[in-house]
C-alpha cells in the first residue's frame, strides 16, 4: 500500500514542478533594419504559478549606442509586444498598457502616450509566446498584427 502512495506523491510532485514558472531570464532576439539594430525582450517570472512576468526592453547599435528601458510587467497574460518601425528609422515596442520609442539619432528609449504615437507605423513582428509556448520574435511574414484591445 505504501509503494502506491509514493508512485501517488512522486507523480503529484512531477506533476506541480512543470506547472511552475522559472525565475530565469528569457529572452528572444531579433536583428531590425536599420542593419545592425539588435532588439532583446527579456521575460523574467515573478510568480511561480501565476502567469506574471517582468520585461526588459533592450537595443544595441553596432556604433556603441545601447538603450534598455523595463517596461509595465505583465500581471496576466499580456507579455506579448508589438514591434514597429517609424520615420526617422524609429523603433516602437507597444503593449496593452505601455509604448515605448526607441530614436537612434539620440540613442534613448522614451515612454510615449499612446495618443501621442505617429500615424502610419509599420508592423514589423512582435515578441510573444509562440505555439510550443517559447518565448521569442515573431516576424511579419511570420504571424501577422495581432492589434491589443481598446481598454
Amino acid at each position: 500500500m505504501t509503494g502506491g502512495w509514493r508512485a501517488g506523491a512522486l507523480f503529484a510532485a512531477l506533476a506541480a514542478g512543470s506547472g511552475c514558472n522559472s525565475d530565469v531570464p528569457v529572452s528572444a532576439v531579433t536583428e531590425i533594419t536599420p542593419p545592425g539594430l539588435r532588439v532583446t525582450m527579456t521575460r523574467v517570472a515573478t510568480h511561480p504559478f501565476l502567469a506574471r512576468f517582468n520585461l526588459k526592453f533592450t537595443v544595441t547599435m553596432p556604433n556603441g549606442c545601447s538603450a534598455a528601458s523595463d517596461l509595465f510587467p505583465d500581471t496576466g497574460g499580456v507579455s506579448r509586444r508589438n514591434v514597429y518601425r517609424g520615420t526617422k528609422d524609429r523603433l516602437y515596442v507597444i503593449g496593452q498598457f505601455d509604448a515605448r520609442r526607441f530614436d537612434p539619432q539620440t540613442c534613448l528609449i522614451e515612454l510615449m502616450e499612446f495618443r501621442s504615437l505617429e500615424t502610419g507605423l509599420l508592423f514589423v513582428g512582435a515578441f510573444d509566446i509562440d505555439a510550443s509556448g517559447h518565448w521569442v520574435f515573431l516576424p511579419a511574414g511570420v504571424r501577422s498584427e495581432r492589434p491589443f484591445q481598446p481598454l
